[in-house]
């Protein structure tokens, strides 16, 4: 199974901030699994920094980065979202929220200025946090006879594979009936091997003894 089953997110929450011509930028970066984690964290950032000029944002989400937002929060169109959403691109990220604070000083920064202020805001954060390894994950369930049991636990031993949830009695399948179910979740790559090797033994016992 040829795929690509990892990408790049953050640990937990981190922080950075800077000043330009006296305006303050306060970079925030947090994980998010699911859009409906968003409003939460921007709600209680806005509530903080309830003084504060713009609370702008971007996130990009999923393990193919196709749920994605950018939001200048009243700054002129396209100087803050846009540039923070770039810095999630650069880093490869996903699975991601980052918020600027920024705080007006009294200078103009005009629409350059703007762009790099907040794309250095998103740098230093995504600087300052810890990126991970997700692996993109799925479920197998293998249903055998108790003369199967060697051989599974061998593939099992094989790809170091630990953790399982396996249960007897009488099972159902495909109009047959088994004595073990095997429930495993993994990472594709490692779920391709499992799955040649459980189909090759499938051809041999004649579809009888173990399936998939």
């Amino acid at each position: 199974m040829d795929v690509s089953d990892s990408y790049l997110s953050i640990e937990g929450p981190a922080k950075a901030e800077f000043t330009e011509q006296r305006s303050r930028f306060i970079s925030f970066a947090w994980p998010v699994a699911d859009v409906n984690q968003v409003k939460p964290l921007l709600d209680g950032l806005q509530k903080e920094y309830y003084d504060a000029r713009h609370v702008c944002y971007a996130y990009m989400i999923g393990a193919g980065r196709t749920e994605w937002r950018a939001n200048d929060n009243g700054e002129p169109s396209g100087t803050a979202g846009k540039p923070i959403l770039g810095q999630i691109n650069s880093a490869g990220l996903s699975d991601v929220l980052i918020a600027v604070v920024r705080y007006f000083g009294g200078v103009k920064l005009g629409t350059s200025g703007l762009i790099q202020a907040y794309r250095q805001a998103s740098q230093s954060v995504i600087e300052n946090a810890v990126i991970i390894e997700k692996y993109i994950t799925d479920t197998m369930v293998i249903y055998h006879n108790f003369s199967m049991t060697a051989p599974v636990m061998r593939f099992f031993k094989e790809l170091d594979i630990v953790r399982f949830k396996q249960d007897y009695g009488v099972f159902e399948y495909k109009e047959q009936l088994y004595e073990c179910r095997v429930e495993v979740n993994l990472r594709l790559t490692v779920l391709g091997k499992l799955e040649e090797k459980v189909r090759a033994l499938v051809q041999v016992v004649g579809n009888k003894d173990i399936n998939i």
